[in-house]
């Protein structure tokens, strides 16, 4: 009987417990054998099923996953795997794209590899992922498993709330993924990996090249990103930075990173100001180096100040009881506000004024869900509030277009007679004070 998919996502959680248990018995080890996981079916059947999860377009060959999945799933992983076992595989250069940045007018590139090549890094990761996550330490939140956006927020409240730091670093690499160095990466990697099969894979994804339009480019330093392997690679390359922090400058500060987001939370001026004097040193040793004009000092104790993070902006306000007693509050950025208004005007163009109403608030409720469910822990009532009441605008003046009509008049009477609000989704209402706090406890007992 062919393996199902619970069976396959076993045997590569076993597989990768023991290479854990492994690399956390001896810090010290380097592993010699790992190429050959790589290509093991269930790792490459593993694999596949997470990168048809992601979706996602095709490279530069246009093979689609709908035209894998057509002409067979089995086959092809077969073929990758030969290819892998018999050392015919080479990947393709990184179809590049550039895509907008939330609120901001610039875009930044991302890179789209083949399918083939995403499985193949998936796979690698599968494998990889599990050493070094036995070195990583719990400053680091971003893309590692049973780790969250959601628990790096609430490690910055509790710094805030309960340890009393009252100074944040609110630093910015620049172009992370685009300066990072090769040779440091390679060095890196052979802390734990003694097996060279495994290092060229590496190296060969990062040789491979990027195609811009009709442009081959082969750069000599950065990552991809959006790769497969690329969050890991960053994580590889930025633990030196938490190592460093935490064992010999945690007495600056609360260091908490997101890849190459990060903060740093201090309880006095001073320490805030070594901080930056100390990360700017770190990252220059992985040459690497502060973004000036992004990078800046944030003092808590003036509640008209604060700082974003992963999306959030955080502020220490006086509660409404008074009584000199403050809070650590959080609720969507300015930003992340900017790109939400953006995302409900591209669900509502005029070329879409022919589709049924009910198709397009089925895909505005998609958005609002997910955004909603970010976002719904902290102090974000009136931000709901605030995008609920755009939302209606929007659709209101949406649906007067289908009608020929400018302005809201036409759609707001058809709004007010619907007895459901169109089928739209509101989520203010939503935020769940004890649920944020509860994650905070949570939170607190796990460290």
């Amino acid at each position: 009987m062919p393996a199902t998919a619970n069976d396959t996502r076993d045997k590569v959680r076993h597989l990768q417990n023991t290479l854990y248990l492994a690399a956390k018995r001896s810090p010290n080890r380097r592993f010699h054998a790992l190429y050959d996981k790589v290509h093991r079916i269930d790792v490459l059947e593993r694999a596949w099923q997470q990168v048809k999860a992601n979706q996602g377009s095709p490279g530069v060959d246009a093979q689609t996953i709908e035209a894998i999945e057509a002409g067979g799933v089995a086959p092809f992983l077969a073929a990758v795997q030969a290819e892998l076992r018999e050392d015919r595989y080479r990947p393709q250069a990184v179809r590049r794209v550039w895509i907008p940045k939330p609120g901001k007018p610039e875009k930044r590139p991302l890179g789209i590899a083949t399918v083939k090549d995403r499985v193949v890094q998936t796979a690698a990761k599968l494998v990889l992922e599990a050493i070094y996550e036995a070195d990583f330490r719990d400053c680091s939140y971003g893309f590692r498993p049973k780790r969250s956006a959601h628990q790096a927020r609430e490690r910055i409240r509790k710094a805030i709330m309960v340890e009393q730091y009252r100074w944040v670093l609110d630093a910015d690499i620049r172009s992370f993924f685009d300066s990072v160095n090769w040779q440091i990466l390679g060095a890196l990697l052979r802390r734990r990996i003694s097996d060279r099969r495994m290092l060229r894979l590496v190296e060969a994804w990062l040789r491979a090249g990027v195609l811009d339009g009709t442009v081959l480019m082969h750069p000599t330093v950065g990552t991809a990103q959006g790769a497969a392997i690329s969050p890991l690679m960053a994580n590889v390359y930025l633990s030196v930075l938490d190592r460093v922090w935490e064992d010999r400058f945690g007495r600056l500060g609360r260091l908490v990173r997101y890849a190459d987001d990060l903060v740093i939370l201090s309880r006095w001026q001073w320490q805030a100001e070594r901080a930056w004097k100390v990360l700017s040193d770190i990252l220059a040793r992985l040459k690497l180096e502060l973004a000036a004009n992004k990078t800046r000092l944030v003092a808590l104790e003036d509640s008209t100040s604060g700082f974003d993070f992963l999306g959030y902006h955080y502020r220490w306000l006086p509660t409404r009881r008074g009584s000199g007693r403050r809070f650590a509050a959080c609720w969507p950025s300015q930003r992340a506000m900017q790109a939400a208004r953006d995302r409900v005007r591209e669900l509502m163009p005029l070329q879409r004024v022919g589709l049924p109403i009910s198709v397009v608030v089925q895909d505005v409720n998609r958005f609002l869900d997910g955004w909603a469910a970010y976002y719904r822990y902290g102090n974000s009532t009136q931000q709901f509030s605030s995008l609920d009441w755009y939302v209606q605008n929007r659709l209101c003046r949406f649906i007067g277009r289908k009608h020929g009509k400018r302005g809201i008049d036409r759609g707001l009477a058809i709004w007010l007679d619907s007895r459901t609000r169109l089928g739209l989704h509101r989520i203010a209402g939503t935020v769940r004070y004890d649920s944020a706090k509860a994650a905070g406890e949570r939170f607190r007992r796990a460290v």
